[in-house]
């Protein structure tokens, strides 16, 4: 009976002892975590000064995502043999001036995206991959400044496609205005002067016109975690049928040496671009919401 006893208190102390090893080893963990942060606060404020300085600031990073697939006599579904893929590619680029009295902004935006469905059973379908995603947008902000968070501007924004029907359409922004940057990295575009040039075939649904720029980025990197958000939206003064926007978002997380995991999403509202897909008057469009989103690995430099 001792021996139960010995042994059940043995069991006791080595099982308090084990517990009390953890709970050290927990708290001395949140001790390193918190001066990890605190590291990374300082470094995360120096680089705040350094982005800040006069010079040349350029940088690039993106996602790729994608899948391959093969199926043979796969009689689960409905198309036993096929072989389907997609591929999607997002990239963006900038190279910035900054000076004591002026600033410019240029910035590349790129998103591709293949697709492949090859029923093996018929001959009729395509045995390539199509593009689904097309979308290129080049940018350049001139601004002279009036003081440290407010400058006057011009803005020239184009966008169109590259793998169909390059320029058809195509926009090319053109306007002046201010520019607020209220806190680093931000930037408010506010044109109100500004002419929209629209480039188709089309005319009698594309038209340009007269109207108000306004651009909202934000591009941050917090550690391994970046993120970077655009809205750019064109508002008419003829008529809201010719007005559009975009909001383009980038997210990445840095794994090892730039290369990590990134999602990317965008919405999109055109009248003017429903009414052409959908062949019909401006007035008679379906303006349904545009949206994209792509996951995949991410890559930075």
């Amino acid at each position: 009976m001792k021996k139960i006893f010995a042994l059940i208190a043995f069991c006791f102390v080595a099982n308090f002892a084990v517990a009390q090893t953890e709970d050290e080893l927990k708290t001395t963990l949140k001790e390193k975590q918190d001066s990890i942060a605190a590291i990374q606060g300082r470094a995360d404020a120096i680089q705040a000064q350094i982005d800040a300085l006069p010079g040349w600031k350029t940088g690039a990073f993106g996602t790729i995502g994608g899948s391959l697939s093969n199926f043979n006599n796969w009689f689960a579904q409905g198309t036993p043999n096929n072989s389907s893929g997609n591929i999607g590619i997002t990239g963006n680029a900038f190279a910035n001036l900054q000076d004591d009295k002026f600033f410019w902004n240029n910035s590349l935006n790129l998103n591709l995206g293949w697709v492949k469905l090859d029923n093996k059973d018929i001959d009729t379908d395509s045995e390539d991959f199509e593009a689904l995603t097309d979308v290129f947008q080049l940018t350049s902000l001139y601004g002279r400044r009036l003081s440290d968070k407010f400058a006057i501007s011009a803005l020239g924004e184009y966008r169109t496609t590259l793998l169909n029907n390059f320029n058809d359409p195509g926009y090319l922004d053109l306007g002046v205005g201010a520019t607020w940057t209220p806190i680093t990295n931000m930037v408010v575009v506010i044109h109100p002067l500004n002419y929209n040039f629209v480039f188709a075939d089309n005319d009698s649904v594309f038209e340009s016109s007269l109207g108000a720029k306004i651009v909202a980025d934000y591009t941050r990197k917090i550690g391994a975690i970046g993120f970077k958000t655009n809205l750019s939206a064109f508002l008419s003064y003829e008529t809201s049928d010719l007005s559009n926007w975009t909001w383009v978002n980038n997210f990445s997380y840095t794994l090892w040496k730039g290369i990590g995991v990134g999602f990317d999403f965008g919405l999109r509202n055109s009248r003017q671009e429903a009414a052409n897909f959908q062949g019909v008057a401006l007035e008679d469009a379906d303006n349904e919401l545009q949206s994209f989103y792509t996951v995949g690995l991410s890559y930075s430099f």
